[in-house]
């Protein structure tokens, strides 16, 4: 497994390439936000931390044009506590997020976790290899979702919470109840967090995001997918 580690801080840089090279993972490293987006290129590299605050491009505006042409998972770094600087990166298409300074041990939990969601699956069984109600299908075997048959880019988060709603359908989970089944950290995350990915999958896969017909809210409770 190939990780990168993007910061302009070279301590934080080194210590975090040391112990996931303990790890066994292989480690690219990179300064700035130009050298992510590059970085990001190499169909090798199975994930990103990325920095928020660097030179040349900061790493929220990496994050984006990173989204432009893949979907690697990627784990944000940031300095700043504020739940909108957090939102922003998810609305970037962060798929996490980790505030310094950090335990290297929750680092390397979220990253198994992640690489662990992100994995193919193998073995997967021929009935249940596709999900597909009304216009919108999902692969479970390549991780890929369609519209109307034309494939969406969703991260690996937004694929997470769409799946699980379309294997529980007619089902109503509080945004709570989600945010401990799909964020499986030992943590709670900040609510908002999940109305983003929400409303981005409104976005790229209902038809009339404002009048959606499977991703459903149930105004007080939570949220559902209508099958």
């Amino acid at each position: 497994m190939k990780i990168a580690v993007v910061d302009d801080e070279p301590l934080l840089v080194k210590g975090t390439r040391f112990n996931l090279q303990n790890e066994g993972y292989e480690v690219v490293t990179g300064a700035n936000g130009l050298e992510a987006v590059e970085l990001a290129r190499d169909p090798e590299v199975n994930l990103m931390v990325l920095d928020v605050m660097m030179p040349e491009m900061d790493g929220l505006t990496a994050c984006a044009k990173i989204r432009e042409f893949s979907q690697v998972p990627i784990i944000m770094l940031t300095a700043k506590v504020e739940d909108m600087d957090k939102l922003m990166g998810f609305e970037n298409g962060a798929d996490d997020y980790l505030t310094k300074p950090f335990n290297i041990l929750e680092l390397k939990a979220r990253i198994r976790a992640l690489l662990r969601r992100t994995a193919p699956k193998e073995r997967e069984e021929p009935q249940t290899s596709q999900l597909k109600v009304g216009t919108i299908a999902l692969d479970l075997a390549s991780r890929n979702a369609y519209r109307n048959g034309v494939a969406v880019e969703l991260t690996a988060k937004e694929f997470d919470v769409i799946e699980f709603l379309m294997r529980n359908p007619n089902r109503v989970y509080s945004r709570e109840a989600l945010l401990d089944t799909i964020w499986a950290y030992e943590y709670r995350s900040d609510i908002r967090t999940l109305d983003v990915h929400i409303r981005r999958l409104r976005e790229k896969l209902e038809e009339n995001p404002a009048q959606p017909k499977h991703i459903m809210t149930k105004w007080g409770v939570g949220y559902y997918f209508k099958g």
